[in-house]
């Protein structure tokens, strides 16, 4: 494959992009915004962009494409106008792919009635240039010979894709995600922590042991000899227990406003800009570490 569509080029189809262009690919970008080529041109700086086309028609990008990596708005109904153009323009063969944090890609597809079969979700972890994961879901008309073309292209890009064997709403590691924020917003909540003293817990606690490996390899290394086994059946009675006691949460005004105020507290004038930079910058150093590791999985 040699030139990707990015349809949609806010926050993530702009870094979709910049990881595209960097891997020595053609993009034809678009987005139907009046300044969304000087946006994007915005986020690229730095990037060589020689490669870079922009187009104001969805089709046209489509029709050029190999790839198509769509970043509309999280609405069926957009999706749907959206993905009716990219399956008329685009050729039979070239995979349609929605970078849908949650929308179920058997949804996403009732908008191609030409060929849904090369309908899937290829869900970033933002920011795309810089994280390697992408949830690679299909739908149930999803042909398995997409999704394997799909895997095969983001692993040529440097991503690490997985293969989910069936859709469910939120994908995998937002569901993930979704239970850790419910429980850290019932903390807050019930006045157990601040927003605060949950982010120091997980980001010098916990957070750091997953950067490197995962819940279930993290908690069989915690085992010693008797590995997973061993902390099952020691600590697993009690972790049910701890399963029972988890608070249950309703996204109220006031919990809305309590949580954005410690936010604000926690970062007590912080640039966010900076803020960003400094992450992007330790995630650089993590992943030049974890890829100089051979032992980790």
């Amino acid at each position: 494959m040699s030139t990707v569509a990015v349809v949609g080029t806010g926050v993530i189809g702009a870094s979709w992009a910049a990881l595209f262009l960097a891997r020595g690919l053609d993009v034809v970008a678009t987005d139907p915004a009046p300044d969304a080529e000087e946006r994007l041109r915005g986020a690229l700086e730095g990037t060589p962009t020689d490669r870079l086309r922009f187009v104001a028609d969805a089709g046209e990008a489509a029709a050029a494409a190999d790839f198509v990596q769509e970043n509309g708005p999280e609405r069926e109904d957009v999706k749907h106008a959206l993905f009716a153009v990219l399956d008329e323009a685009a050729r039979p063969d070239v995979v349609l792919a929605s970078s849908s944090s949650g929308l179920l890609p058997s949804a996403i597809a009732r908008g191609c009635p030409r060929h849904p079969e090369r309908v899937v979700v290829g869900h970033p972890f933002n920011p795309p240039h810089l994280i390697p994961l992408v949830e690679v879901v299909p739908g149930r008309d999803t042909a398995p010979e997409v999704v394997d073309r799909a895997v095969a292209f983001y692993t040529s890009v440097g991503k690490r894709p997985i293969r989910l064997t069936r859709e469910v709403p939120g994908h995998i590691a937002n569901r993930l995600q979704a239970a850790l924020w419910q429980e850290a917003y019932s903390l807050v909540e019930r006045g157990i922590a601040t927003v605060a003293d949950v982010d120091t817990a997980i980001a010098y606690g916990p957070g750091l042991r997953w950067a490197v490996l995962g819940p279930f390899l993290n908690q069989h290394l915690s085992g010693g000899p008797g590995g997973l086994a061993h902390v099952l059946a020691h600590l697993g009675p009690p972790t049910e227990e701890w399963w029972r006691d988890l608070g249950r949460v309703h996204l109220t005004p006031e919990l809305a406003e309590t949580l954005c105020a410690g936010v604000a507290a926690e970062l007590d004038g912080t640039d966010d800009a900076r803020l960003v930079a400094a992450r992007d910058a330790v995630l650089d150093r993590l992943l030049a570490a974890k890829a100089a590791q051979p032992d980790l999985p």
